[in-house]
């Protein structure tokens, strides 16, 4: 097995495929990979680019709170990452009366600059390779288990506890970091990445919400793009420079790695490489696992989204305090809502499934030929034939369940925190409780959630079975003549969970803790839930190992090809160059320009996505853009496009140029290919950023932040 894992990773860094795909872990670029990216038009060597010992472009390369990228772009700690990924801090600083959110915000001295509390940063120190070390103990837990248990049950049992073991020892080994071990090639590698995470970030800029979100759900996840997709913030620290929680007395953190912004432009053809943190891809799934996401997750995510959205709309166009409290959930909700169509859409388009299929047939052929092979592959694509058709009728009731009840209707939230406290809490895990629950109720309307729950309820029923049924649906039909909305009313206007007074309430009160009818319905959701897990644990420890061999399989007969583990929230490389595409018969230029900003914002009666203040198309229709101008067309450009690899997590990642200067922030993928987490296309998939002369010129010019400029040395 070791010998295996070790020509499985060296074979990783022999990059011979086509440069645009890929997200290559920095630690290992081996002089062929160098080669490559040079002949592309890198002018810095593997060192430059990561350098654990010394100073390296990964040090400017932040992972915004394990769910989006950036990168500082000063000495003084200031960073760039995309405005949606600011989008939740920002939302949390505003009120109607100070609606930062909708009218932007400019932090003209540090004094001005406001905390983002919740917010942290992590930087990367260093990565090593523990894949032996992991195992290793795997194989003695399979020895000391044997008889009881299976390999794939072991893995499934000890990886994850062998894992956080691990790092505890590397946490007490390098004081002042933090260390994670992750799982690379579906848990054929790991290897343990450390960091130092810094919690006090302030905001420094940040555009309207008609140009953060310029587009809005209309263009998500399509090209042409008009967004001006950026926020700033600051890291701040401890005069000393180690990492502090919030205080008056922290100063900017001293960054001396930081990247350098270029007003230069680019050219078709030119180098572009995005550095950052994509959160999840699965380009080694098979056929089974693809049919399974798309017709059972995908869809269940469209159906509960589309039913909840729908409710929120209505009251967040009513209400603005409503608009602002809910922007940050509605963002995340739209966003995965509506890639799960397009993912749909391209993976039927392009027979994702057929193309997997083929593949599999390839490595059939591979290992039937040889009888070692045959016995070590030979059972591990039935397997997961039999075990994904066995599950997928439950999966798509799972995943209806937790949409529905888990990230649709909100109250259990409040229910389960309440459920967490003791019986008899000390007047410290009161307050703890109270806390917790006030940052929740900040967000929160009760008149939504209401509608929300009689809705969605109401349509659970004919998503599920009764099997599935939580046990308050027989009081809808014995007590409400089975209208989900009646029980909803009722339940809303009887519970006390609605304000931060319920927790004293319920600490005093241990049957109006029982009898609350908001506590019983949370009750009855948690027992249905754990009734369905059980449906399909044994499945999942079943797909996930032969998934796991698939891989080792496929890795083994393309001995000679490169192969990148699936992104998994650690530092990534994708390098490629600025290229347009053709899809559908149409043509698509490279970038956008500001008349086609007007363009747009010339419909917003139309569309409300394309709304646009009346000052900023002045500003646009004058013309002036100066030295944000782009020399080669004479035009301003917006948006533009490179064939780098991009999913989830890699909002806000830095891209380069050749010679590591910050070009663009990328945001967002294309349309046409949507099915790029399970399926690279390289004719089709493209990496949209916005350009940063754009940002530049609405930081400058829209904003007056002369300050910012100046640290930016523009």
């Amino acid at each position: 097995m070791r010998k295996i894992l070790l020509t499985a990773l060296a074979v990783m860094c022999s990059l011979v495929s086509s440069a645009d795909e890929g997200m290559w872990m920095l630690s290992y670029i081996n002089p062929q990979t160098a080669g490559t990216m040079k002949s592309l038009g890198l002018n810095l060597t593997p060192e430059q680019l990561y350098n654990p010992g010394g100073r390296s472009l990964k040090d400017a390369v932040i992972n915004l709170g394990d769910f989006c990228s950036g990168v500082v772009v000063s000495p003084e700690g200031l960073f760039f990452t995309n405005h949606h990924c600011g989008y939740g801090a920002i939302q949390a600083l505003s009120t109607p009366e100070d609606d930062i959110l909708k009218n932007g915000f400019v932090a003209r001295t540090r004094e001005q600059e406001r905390p983002a509390q919740g917010l942290y940063v992590r930087f990367l120190q260093k990565v090593e390779d523990c894949t032996a070390r992991v195992n290793d103990a795997l194989a003695r837990l399979y020895l000391e288990h044997a008889g009881d248990m299976d390999s794939a049950r072991v893995e499934s049992l000890y990886t994850d506890s062998i894992c956080a073991a691990l790092e505890n020892e590397l946490d007490s080994l390098n004081p002042g970091m933090e260390c994670r071990v992750a799982s690379y090639y579906g848990g054929n590698a790991f290897y343990a990445n450390f960091y130092k995470v810094y919690h006090d970030i302030r905001l420094v800029f940040t555009a309207t919400e008609t140009l953060g979100k310029f587009g809005g759900d209309t263009d998500n996840w399509m090209w042409p793009r008009q967004t001006c997709d950026f926020s700033m913030f600051r890291i701040y620290a401890r005069p000393d420079g180690t990492p502090a929680e919030y205080s008056e007395d922290n100063v900017p953190l001293k960054t001396p790695g930081y990247a350098p912004v270029s007003v230069k432009g680019y050219a078709p053809g030119d180098y572009c490489m995005t550095i950052g943190y994509p959160g999840h891809t699965d380009r080694y799934l098979s056929s089974w696992g693809i049919v399974e996401r798309t017709e059972a997750t995908n869809q269940a995510v469209i159906d509960v989204r589309t039913a909840k959205q729908n409710v929120w709309k209505h009251w967040m166009d009513e209400d603005r305090a409503i608009g602002i409290k809910y922007a940050s959930k509605w963002a995340g909700s739209s966003n995965y809502w509506k890639n799960s169509i397009g993912m749909n859409k391209a993976v039927k388009d392009l027979d994702i499934v057929g193309q997997k299929q083929k593949t599999e047939q390839r490595i059939r052929d591979w290992y039937t030929c040889d009888e070692a092979r045959n016995a070590r592959f030979g059972a591990v694509l039935p397997a997961l034939e039999e075990a994904y058709n066995g599950r997928k009728e439950n999966i798509a009731l799972l995943t209806y369940f937790t949409e529905t009840f888990f990230r649709g209707i909100e109250l259990r939230t409040v229910a389960g925190r309440i459920a967490r406290m003791p019986q008899h809490p000390t007047s410290e895990e009161i307050v703890l409780c109270a806390e917790d629950l006030k940052k929740f109720y900040k967000d929160y309307d009760p008149r939504v959630d209401e509608e929300t729950m009689g809705v969605l309820l109401q349509d659970y029923r004919k998503w599920s079975d009764n099997r599935f049924l939580p046990a308050f649906y027989q009081v809808i039909d014995s007590v409400y003549g089975g209208d989900a909305k009646a029980y909803a009313r009722e339940l809303f206007a009887k519970t006390c969970l609605l304000d931060t007074m319920c927790v004293e309430k319920m600490a005093a009160d241990s049957v109006l803790r029982s009898n609350d009818m908001a506590m019983r319905y949370a009750d009855d959701i948690v027992d249905a839930y754990y009734r369905l897990l059980r449906t399909v644990g044994e499945s999942g420890r079943t797909i996930r190992h032969n998934e796991r061999i698939l891989t080792q399989a496929l890795m083994e007969m393309e001995a000679d090809q490169p192969h990148y583990s699936d992104a998994n929230m650690t530092m990534r490389l994708s390098y490629g160059f600025i290229q347009d595409y053709t899809a559908n018969g149409t043509h698509y230029d490279y970038f956008t320009n500001s008349g086609s900003l007007l363009e747009k914002a010339a419909r917003q009666d139309e569309i409300e996505d394309y709304e646009l203040e009346e000052n900023i198309v002045k500003l646009l229709k004058k013309g002036k853009f100066g030295k944000y101008a782009d020399k080669k067309t004479g035009q301003m450009h917006l948006c533009f496009l490179s064939n780098n690899d991009i999913t989830g997590g890699n909002s806000g990642s830095p891209m380069f140029d050749g010679n590591g200067h910050v070009i663009g922030l990328a945001f967002d993928g294309n349309w046409e290919a949507m099915a790029g987490d399970i399926s690279f296309d390289p004719t089709l998939q493209r990496c949209i950023g916005v350009d940063i002369r754009f940002v530049l010129w609405v930081i400058d010019r829209w904003g007056g932040g002369r300050n910012i400029i100046k640290e930016l040395g523009i």
